[in-house]
């Protein structure tokens, strides 16, 4: 079975920076997409960035500038680099992995537990 284990999350003032990491274990062949996603109280989970096995990236607008997402393909790990945080980027942040190849047949997505993220003075 595939695991995404994520950390890094916690309070931190507005301006502040946070890490957030994933890795993702098992007998795993390879993983198309790795993404961040995060959902707010009352809120849809919304996507925030992914990043794909060639290295290319999407942002959603609102933390285009502010956000680095990066990933170790030897690791199996995707990390967020959060910049200028904003009372409004407070949510529970989950990472999700994409077309996972368990082998030749098997190929399906995954999702962390989640990690909570609090901007707030």
């Amino acid at each position: 079975q595939v695991q995404l284990v994520e950390s890094g999350g916690g309070l931190v003032q507005p301006g502040g920076s946070l890490r957030l990491s994933c890795a993702a274990s098992g007998n795993i062949f390879s993983i198309y997409d790795m993404g961040w996603y995060r959902q707010a109280p009352g809120k849809q989970r919304e996507l925030v960035a992914t990043i794909t096995s060639g290295g290319s990236t999407t942002y959603v607008n609102s933390v285009k500038g502010r956000f680095t997402i990066s990933r170790d393909n030897a690791k199996n790990t995707t990390y967020l680099q959060m910049n200028s945080l904003k009372p409004e980027d407070t949510a529970v942040y989950y990472c999700k992995a994409e077309k996972v190849r368990l082998s030749l047949t098997r190929i399906y997505d995954f999702w962390g537990q989640g990690t909570q993220v609090t901007v707030s003075s």
